[in-house]
């Protein structure tokens, strides 16, 4: 696909992997939707980039078919490019040493990282499905989600995080066989030790012990460089319905 002078939606824009994309794509010639559930920071990152700033819940079907409504009305046609960012990380364990149940965080993260995902990506099929062909392939649009190599490599405590991007993983291949005939490609990212809001608290002992831990390059990913897989993606028409991890060689201990 040629990203120039196409119109792209991304989640979680606002801020981490999401920002970054957002960032290189507008920087690639695309008119970009920044999508966030802080209007602040959809707004912040839109207006650096002459993008479209929106705020939307995306587990909330309503707000997300609204916010497709506003790009297509805004921009004079609906994304070609949609990139799913949008996440919560969360650490809770199934029997901790209190006797707490954890269900409810539990399901809020399926919600937030598994159904908002689904949700998106079924609202943007259904717009895409109704484009013109790019090329003589058929091609109308890319989605591409985001996973974590946790879906592999869960540590203790993030039953319910593994879980949700499992989901994630596993929706890749069945969406694209489906949506193959609407000339729509699939993927998905699985990234690993990144610099997001969610290392931001780390302690530097804590981020020391992490970094040593990483084989090559031997620290935490950036997120330009998850950004860089996105175009690739974007840009390879053979890319269709696999999940491509990107974490340097690490594979997560269990704790």
């Amino acid at each position: 696909m040629n990203i120039n002078g196409s119109i792209a939606l991304v989640t979680g824009g606002g801020s981490g992997l999401g920002e970054a994309t957002a960032r290189r794509l507008a920087a690639a010639g695309a008119r970009v939707a920044v999508l966030d559930r802080s209007e602040e920071a959809a707004a912040l990152v839109s207006g650096g980039i002459g993008g479209l700033g929106l705020t939307a819940d995306v587990t909330d079907a309503g707000d997300v078919e609204a916010a497709f409504r506003r790009t297509i009305a805004e921009m004079g046609e609906a994304p070609r490019v949609v990139v799913n960012c949008a996440g919560i990380g969360t650490a809770a364990r199934i029997l901790p040493r209190d006797g707490a149940l954890s269900i409810e965080a539990f399901e809020r993260t399926i919600r937030v990282n598994l159904i908002g995902t689904y949700t998106v990506l079924s609202v943007a099929a259904r717009a895409m499905a109704a484009l013109e062909p790019l090329d003589e392939d058929g091609a109308r649009g890319v989605i591409v989600n985001t996973a974590s190599i946790a879906y592999q490599d869960g540590q203790i405590g993030q039953a319910a995080y593994a879980a949700s991007k499992g989901g994630v993983a596993s929706l890749t291949l069945p969406a694209a066989r489906e949506l193959a005939r609407f000339g729509i490609r699939v993927m998905t990212i699985a990234p690993g030790l990144f610099e997001t809001a969610m290392s931001a608290g780390l302690s530097p002992e804590v981020r020391a012990t992490l970094e040593a831990g990483l084989p090559f390059p031997s620290r935490m990913g950036r997120p330009e460089e998850f950004a860089m897989l996105v175009q690739q993606i974007l840009e390879n028409p053979l890319l269709n319905g696999e999940v491509i991890r990107i974490d340097g060689a690490v594979r997560l201990s269990p704790k």
